[in-house]
């Protein structure tokens, strides 16, 4: 099983439910992998411990006032967010997930007599291929179960994260969910979930073009240019898969430098699936010329992120400040391995 990074408050007895609940996840990307793993090669996912999804549950009763004219505590359950603050029951189809994830993990716990009112921060840009989705569920899960007094077990948790993935993705693939509670790199090949071990600190920047990326448009072209050029197409996505597998023994031997050439090698095969973009190559050109490690499109293409290696902390702060002079909407940095 991957390390659980995810937060929590000190939790009192099991069934003590007049207590506020807290517990914070966090957004991942696609170190290598992406399209190709929808294939059947293998993908590793990256934790973005850097952009934070915070969860708050607090009894009703003693809830913070919340700014909606339409928030009778009497009514149910309240949530405040920046999509919606209001009643569960009255929220938009965008936030059903998070919906899910109060009304499972009460559920799961046999729990029907509690009003709660959840408050979500997130800082994990929605529709950017970042675990949006599946961040918030982790946080709000957690934090439900802490607010009864209980600590959710990495299987557990899992579940009821997919059960709210499902919900906003149809079939998910529980790459996401994997991801947004670990805090090293989950390989994932075939359903099958590995941590990765790690010689050295590696330090990355994701940067958001501000364009939402377009997942389902992507990985249908590309399963349109396989069934086009089975040959061809099929190439490609084995020479990603066969990427993965350096990208790992890169990381496993703490070879950054290896890791870079794979990034940037990756950037290419995707760029011949047809999933980049001008705004994506625009930005890893200015990593590139920031002197990156390597750089690379993230997740779906079309829009969406970018994910550069630095060599140090400094380093990163420069790419960083590449980036946004390019026109990033916004980076985060993320380190994995030794963070002292």
């Amino acid at each position: 099983m991957t390390s659980n990074h995810l937060d929590h408050s000190a939790a009192p007895a099991a069934g003590d439910t007049r207590r506020t609940g807290r517990a914070a996840s966090h957004g991942k990307t696609i170190l290598i992998g992406e399209h190709a793993v929808v294939h059947g090669a293998p993908a590793l996912v990256l934790p973005v411990l850097d952009a934070r999804v915070v969860a708050t549950v607090t009894p009703i009763d003693t809830a913070p006032a919340v700014p909606h004219p339409d928030a009778d505590p009497a009514t149910g359950h309240l949530l405040e967010s920046a999509v919606h603050t209001g009643p569960l029951d009255t929220a938009p189809a965008a936030v059903l997930p998070t919906v899910t994830a109060v009304t499972a993990t009460l559920r799961h716990f046999g729990v029907t007599d509690r009003r709660f009112h959840v408050r979500v921060e997130s800082d994990v840009p929605t529709a950017r291929g970042m675990g949006s989705s599946a961040a918030v569920a982790a946080a709000v899960t957690a934090a439900v179960a802490d607010a009864l007094g209980h600590t959710l077990d990495a299987d557990t948790h899992h579940e009821l994260v997919q059960e709210c993935e499902r919900i906003a993705h149809g079939r998910p693939s529980g790459l996401d969910a994997r991801g947004v509670v670990a805090d090293a790199p989950v390989w994932f090949d075939g359903g099958r979930i590995e941590p990765v071990a790690l010689g050295a600190r590696f330090t990355f920047v994701v940067a958001d073009t501000g364009v939402p990326g377009h997942t389902r448009e992507a990985v249908a072209s590309v399963r349109d240019r396989l069934e086009r050029d089975p040959v061809g197409v099929r190439g490609t996505i084995d020479a990603i898969g066969a990427l993965a597998h350096a990208a790992r023994a890169a990381l496993e031997r703490g070879d950054a430098r290896a890791l870079g050439a794979s990034m940037d090698a990756a950037h290419g095969l995707l760029d011949d699936l047809g999933v980049s973009s001008g705004d994506l190559d625009r930005l890893v050109e200015a990593a590139r010329a920031a002197d990156a490690l390597g750089a690379k499109l993230t997740g779906g293409g079309r829009g969406g992120c970018v994910l550069a290696l630095a060599a140090d902390d400094d380093h990163a702060d420069r790419i960083a400040a590449a980036l946004r002079g390019a026109g990033a909407a916004a980076t985060w940095t993320t380190t994995i391995g030794d963070r002292a």
